[in-house]
């Protein structure tokens, strides 16, 4: 070499931190595309719009004659939501032997059923024999098993094993129309006092 040309020293560690950072770039990428691709392929979950909308009214489900599985449900209720994917597997397994009726406790057409079954907390399910009678109740996320093996003793005419069951609940609140009310299901049997 001649002194006028300038020598660069070679740097080890240079070149590679250059071939970690291109890794990390890549494995970056890969990843991103995998999680996209993912998120593309995977199933929705059950909505509770979706259950409700696909569900036996209530009054041809207790004319019909197979035993009914009532929820009484809201759309902000985080239990509900938790549970829609476990009563969506549920009703496809039983949906021919047993109607599944939605009653959305938001909608006040539903208070006298929520007074007749005492719901102050959701979700709530009414196990009803083919006769329309209550056989048991069951309130708050319940695990799939268990709502199960009540149905299969509700098809044989059997006593539910989990008839009394609870889980965690979502309280009901007095709504701003019910206010005053001690008839409302979700005042709790307290006055409400402006």
């Amino acid at each position: 070499m001649t002194a006028n040309s300038p020598q660069v020293p070679e740097n080890p560690t240079g070149l590679a931190q250059k071939l970690r950072n291109f890794l990390v770039v890549l494995i970056a990428a890969i990843l991103s595309v995998a999680l996209f691709l993912g998120l593309q392929t995977r199933t929705p979950s059950a909505s509770l719009s979706d259950l409700a909308e696909a569900a036996t009214p209530l009054d041809e489900a207790i004319a019909n004659g197979k035993p009914t599985l009532i929820e009484f449900y809201a759309n902000w209720c985080t239990s509900c939501q938790a549970m829609a994917p476990d009563i969506e597997a549920i009703e496809a397994n039983y949906g021919d032997q047993v109607n599944f009726s939605m009653l959305n406790v938001d909608n006040t057409k539903w208070l006298p059923e929520m007074l007749s079954y005492r719901v102050d907390g959701i979700p709530h399910f009414v196990f009803l024999n083919a006769q329309g009678e209550d056989q048991g109740q069951a309130i708050g996320e319940i695990p799939k098993a268990l709502l199960a093996e009540n149905l299969d003793a509700l098809i044989a005419g059997n006593d539910l094993p989990y008839a009394k069951a609870q889980g965690q609940v979502s309280e009901l609140e007095a709504s701003t129309g019910m206010a005053g009310s001690t008839d409302d299901p979700r005042s709790h049997g307290a006055q409400v006092v402006d």
